[in-house]
């Protein structure tokens, strides 16, 4: 499994979102420069998350994006299963039940099945407000020699 460019991008962008949540609705060309991402990019990706409601959206002056709940309420597999799709290791983990005529037999569908709960177990337990709180973890270490 890999993780494609417009994953990568959404988590990053709703992670500015999140971290610039108490600046109001954040322009898209904003988050691209902090970010260095194309706004061409991202404006590829908002319909995605505005059709499950991920954000919300203002238009005009000072207009721009928000995130419609609390960082704590997004999963990062939330947010990949919206840009990815599945996360499945496997295309016969697509579906449910098991779609290929060979599952009854597998020997190796168990270890695909272990891999894809450990996947979705893992990301599902990292929120963007995790994420956040681990990078003021790390930006508060301060070193002096």
């Amino acid at each position: 499994m890999k993780i494609s460019t417009k994953g990568r991008y959404a988590l990053r962008m709703l992670l500015d979102l999140a971290e610039h949540q108490g600046d109001g609705y954040v322009a898209l060309k904003d988050i691209a420069k902090r970010q260095e991402v194309s706004k061409k990019y991202l404006e590829q990706i908002v319909p995605v998350f505005n059709k499950s409601d991920v954000l919300r959206t203002s238009r005009g002056f000072q207009g721009g994006y928000r995130l419609a709940k609390s960082p704590d309420k997004y999963t990062v597999g939330d947010i990949l299963r919206l840009t990815e799709g599945s996360l499945a290791p496997v295309a016969c983990l697509d579906h449910d039940p098991v779609g290929c005529e060979r599952s009854a037999s597998c020997a190796t569908l168990p270890v695909w099945q272990g891999l894809y709960r450990v996947i979705n177990e893992y990301l599902d337990g990292i929120t963007l407000q995790d994420i956040l709180d681990r990078q003021r973890e790390l930006g508060a270490i301060d070193y002096v020699i």
